[in-house]
Parts: C-alpha cells; structure tokens; sequence
C-alpha cells in the first residue's frame, strides 16, 4: 500500500503519519481507561470504539490497557488489521464511522504502549564499539576477539522501561576514578545517552526452540525509538567481570508510538558486509537485512548528532536469532535494543561518551562547551524512515529530561 491511496482526513496526506505509517500506542484521557490507538496525522484514532461500531471480530484486542494481546495475534491479524484501518482512512464513506473515534493527539495522554516482557541490549555498532575500544583500549585492537562472529549483548531491567516524556532521576551509585584510592557513593557524574532502535516480538517462542533469520518478521511485532540511558561513571567500575548493572537499569526510554514491520518496507537495505570473516550459518541472511532509518540526538533544542542506522554490523534479525540460538524463549512484549547507532563521522555519534571523546573533548550546545549530560537537560530522539509512498515516515520519538539526584 503507498500514499498514492489518498487519506480524507484533514493534515494527514503527505505527513510522517500518513496511511503507509499507521504506529499503534496506548492513550487515556482523564476518567477514561486506556485503550489501543492507531496514529493518522495529528489524531489518534480510537480502535476500540471503531472496531466495535464496524463488528469487527477482533474488536476486544483494542479495548485493552496494553497491546500484547492484539501483538499476540500474529502477521495475519496484523495484516488484515492494517488493511481494514487504511480503508476506513481513504474511503470517504467511512467518514461517519470513524471521525467520532478521532482526537488530536495533543488531547490524549500516550501511556506505555505494550508490557514489556524481558528486555536486552545489544552492541550492534561497529563505529560505536570501535570508538569505545579506541578511548578505553588505546594500545590494543579496538575490537575484542568475539565482536565480529556474534551480537554481543546483555539482559537489562525491564521493570525500568519507561514512556517518553518520563523524567529520568539522576541515579547514584558507587564510582572509582583510575586515580582514587578506592570507590566513592554519591551521584553519577558522567550520565549518558544512547540512541538506539528497539524491536518489539509480537508472536512468543517455546522453550528449547530456535527462531532462525528468516523467521524475524513472523516474531516481530514493530519497532519504537529507544534511549537506553548510562551512568558511565557507574558502569566504568562495575562492569568487569560481568558487564553492565546499575549504570544501564535505572531507565530506558522508549516512544509512545510503535512502527509496524509492514510500514518499513521501503526501509530495507544491505548490511555494511560481513564476509571478513564469514558469519556462522545460523546468522545468515538472505538479502537486506538492514533499515535505512535517520536518527537526529537533540540536546535542549539542537540537534548535536545524525547517527544512521544503516551502518549498523548486526541486523535486527541476527539479534533475535542470536537471543534464542541456545533454546531461551521469547515472549510476547520482549523488547530489544540495537546498542548506540554510531556512523563513520564525528556528528554520526549516537552517545555523549563519542561526541566528547570520554570527556577530553567537549562538544558544543547551546553556545556552550558540554560533555555528559547534565541536571535539566532535555534530550530528544527523532527518527524517520523512507516511505512505501516515496516520502518519508516520522517514527515516534523519545524524550526525557533530567532530574537530580534523590
């Protein structure tokens, strides 16, 4: 379906939101339980009450505080749903149905759009990876030994998954400089961002089996916008042995809106190339497996960094086959991060940490020199994708701002 099928609501032809966009979220408004939207435009437009004035059989997923049942459903709900929605969008006739159940988006509040199951965030990047080796490993290989034959990652905290426009409180916790004698307690000094895409299952797995390349679009409901917010300072002394803790779980921020697989058809392109060497068989893909999608890092109002996501060495459906490769389960809601989005420039760099060089270099912002982020700073991620219709789709952002420490 393209835009070439032309919408009648009023602003939403040729917009981000268009009918090849379609996102699905959560809304409420005051008294109200909160139930499933689709996005057209500037409105939301209420699936439960239009659903159930149409009789649509599958009318009770969307009178739901959480769209895990309706991604439960699998492709061909997803499908049939999708193109029932893009018909009543373009069909004139449909106007007395459906404009009731519209409202603009500023008069809703946009709640979590699915419960999320388990959460894991991967190290997709290469120039992201390269980077961080190059300031914390400088007299060795930028890459350690396994990077290139698996997506490194780690399982995250789920329970601190948050909404965008959720304040994110300044975490504290131990920190030793290479120079102190031994830790500190107190507020992290270095908090960070990362700018990463999340993918989101829709159809769960069973214990003890596998989910291979080819079968990521049968899995994977959508994708959403991610910023998976980092205590540096924390995460410096703590993750030797084992890896990331308490500087990855205080929050990661996530957009309202989730972008269907189908609206990304437009959007799939090569992997940067991965034949030195040769991934195992289990990580083949068959074709572009990548997504040409633009990110913009907006720090207090300016942009500071445009990370592409097409440079990335792991494709999303190498991620997933890697999560499961052992025989772990998957679950309707499971959420994975794509690590930062880093490209070969220095204003491709999807973290604070790249853009001021571990602190030794400071960027600037706002007229000001800036190196990790600092009390009330608001950060914004923007993303957008080329369109089925030849334009371009604008993918939900994320947005937080700083608190201080409690």
């Amino acid at each position: 379906m393209t835009t070439a099928i032309t919408t009648w609501v009023d602003g939403a032809a040729g917009s981000g939101f268009d009918v090849d966009h379609l996102p699905y979220g959560v809304f409420a408004r005051s008294g109200e339980h909160p139930r499933v939207a689709v996005r057209i435009g500037d409105f939301v437009l209420d699936l439960s009450i239009v659903a159930a004035a149409d009789m649509v059989d599958t009318h009770a997923l969307f009178d739901q505080p959480t769209l895990n049942p309706f991604m439960s459903a699998g492709p061909a709900v997803w499908d049939s749903t999708r193109a029932w929605i893009t018909g009543l969008l373009t069909d004139e006739t449909e106007r007395d149905l459906v404009e009731p159940a519209l409202s603009p988006v500023d008069s809703v509040r946009m709640l979590m759009p699915f419960t999320v199951g388990d959460y894991v965030d991967f190290y997709a990047s290469e120039h992201h990876a390269s980077n961080v080796g190059r300031m914390f490993r400088p007299d060795a290989e930028p890459l350690l030994p396994n990077w290139k034959h698996l997506p490194v990652g780690y399982h995250g905290r789920s329970g601190t998954v948050v909404v965008s426009g959720t304040d994110v409180v300044r975490p504290s916790g131990q920190r030793k400089a290479p120079t102190d004698e031994a830790p500190t307690y107190g507020p992290s000094q270095r908090l960070d961002i990362e700018a990463e895409l999340g993918f989101v299952v829709g159809v769960p797995s069973a214990m003890g089996d596998r989910i291979g390349t080819a079968d990521f679009a049968r899995h994977t409901f959508g994708v959403v916008g991610l910023n998976d917010w980092s205590a540096r300072d924390i995460q410096a002394w703590e993750y030797v042995p084992l890896g990331p803790f308490l500087g990855k779980s205080f929050a990661t921020s996530i957009s309202a809106w989730v972008t269907p697989l189908a609206a990304l058809g437009a959007a799939w392109t090569d992997l940067p190339g991965q034949d030195d060497p040769e991934v195992l068989d289990y990580l083949r893909v068959d074709g572009p497996a990548g997504l040409d999608i633009e990110v913009e890092v907006v720090l207090d109002g300016e942009v500071v960094a445009r990370p592409p996501y097409r440079t990335m060495y792991w494709s999303p459906a190498q991620m997933l086959a890697h999560t499961t490769v052992n025989g772990a389960s998957v679950r309707t809601g499971d959420l994975w991060g794509s690590g930062t989005i880093s490209g070969t420039e220095q204003d491709q760099r999807g973290s604070l940490l790249e853009l001021s060089w571990g602190g030794k270099e400071p960027f600037t912002a706002g007229g000001r020199e800036r190196t990790f982020l600092e009390d009330g700073d608001e950060v914004v991620l923007r993303y957008s994708a080329p369109s089925t219709g030849g334009g371009r789709i604008t993918l939900g952002e994320v947005a937080g701002r700083i608190l201080p420490a409690r």
